[in-house]
């Protein structure tokens, strides 16, 4: 099938594009000898993370107890959850997973170990745990001194096994605090396996970063605007778009297409919402369920009524959890469908 036969919007993979994402990261962190857990919240396609674990991965992240599930039943066999699990039904999920594949928990809190460490006993299992280090960002994560103390209950606790540290993003401003922490539990003789880093900026400073022994990146395999906007890639390196279609021209300078919000997320990268390819001048200002408002005021030429044009989406993670499909795509052609096997899995 040629992507001009599919309907619009339609998000479309390129996978020349995807492929060379793919090689690029684990070449980096091959040469840093770091071990590669692509995060899979950006895809949510078995058949992408099979890819990235024959290029050289040594297992995935999953951002929820669902989404692991779905990838568990594809035969995937070692996943981290670096998202903080809460309360007694998502724990008890975590621990019967982890009598079937290999599972690494999270926990920032002693009530977060405790929960784990009873759902572990419950279903006989030792879990493992990382420790959630607090970082500028100040989403989830323990301070240094908090962070300490988890790691020894952990180590002490039956149930459960201290993998390591946990670090989002691992850009270099975390490095001292975490330094804190292994020269703590050095002195206490808590063996530290590994120290886990993410975030696809985070990567570009790995290499000066030398305490990571494991990276997971999500939107590497796609990119986005966003990335491009922070300059952690390319326009040539964004695998993903969307197929819209302009459905109207009310006046000269205005343009509409039939990609809303339900299609290219809501998210914003400085004052637009995503970038089209065809005409790069053109500005989505605007976007309501179904519709993406465009300025053409900027453009020497512009598009007509009926014309396909194609979107780089500010945040290619929200899009695919959008939609029930996307399409891989080689010159012009549908080479496959994917189902989005975990769409819409959040909890």
């Amino acid at each position: 099938m040629h992507i001009q036969d599919l309907e619009t919007p339609s998000v479309l993979i390129d996978l020349d594009i995807m492929e060379r994402n793919i090689q690029r990261m684990q070449a980096r962190c091959d040469a840093l000898s770091i071990d590669f857990r692509p995060h899979i919240k950006t895809h949510k396609i078995p058949d992408i993370a099979r890819r990235q674990l024959e290029a050289g991965a040594v297992g995935i992240a999953c951002q929820k107890v669902t989404e692991a599930q779905v990838f568990a039943e594809a035969g995937i066999a070692d996943i981290q959850i670096p998202y903080i699990v809460i309360g007694a039904t998502k724990t008890r999920r975590l621990a019967e997973l982890a009598r079937r594949v290999r599972v690494t928990a999270a926990a920032d809190s002693l009530p977060g170990v405790e929960g784990l460490a009873a759902a572990a006993r419950q279903a006989g299992v030792v879990l493992r745990v990382l420790v959630d280090l607090a970082t500028s960002i100040q989403r989830t994560g323990a301070p240094p001194a908090l962070a300490i103390d988890l790691a020894r209950c952990i180590d002490s606790e039956p149930s459960l096994h201290f993998g390591g540290m946990l670090v989002y993003p691992s850009t270099v401003d975390s490095r001292p605090a975490l330094l804190e922490v292994l020269q703590q539990l050095d002195r206490d003789g808590i063996a530290v396996e590994a120290v886990s880093g993410g975030g696809s900026g985070a990567a570009l400073e790995a290499a000066h970063f030398p305490e990571l022994t494991e990276l997971r990146v999500g939107t590497y395999v796609f990119y986005d605007w966003s990335s491009v906007g922070k300059g952690w890639a390319q326009q040539s390196d964004c695998a993903m778009t969307i197929a819209a279609t302009v459905i109207s021209r009310p006046d000269d300078d205005r343009a509409t297409l039939d990609s809303g919000s339900k299609a290219l997320a809501a998210d914003r990268w400085a004052d637009g919402h995503g970038h089209i390819v065809e005409y790069p001048d053109a500005h989505i200002h605007t976007l309501s369920e179904e519709h993406a408002h465009v300025d053409l005021s900027r453009c020497q030429h512009k598009p007509a009524v009926g014309e396909r044009v194609h979107v780089i989406p500010v945040h290619t993670c929200v899009v695919t959890n959008l939609h029930n499909q996307i399409y891989g795509v080689r010159n012009g052609q549908v080479e496959v469908e994917w189902p989005v096997a975990a769409r819409g899995l959040l909890w």
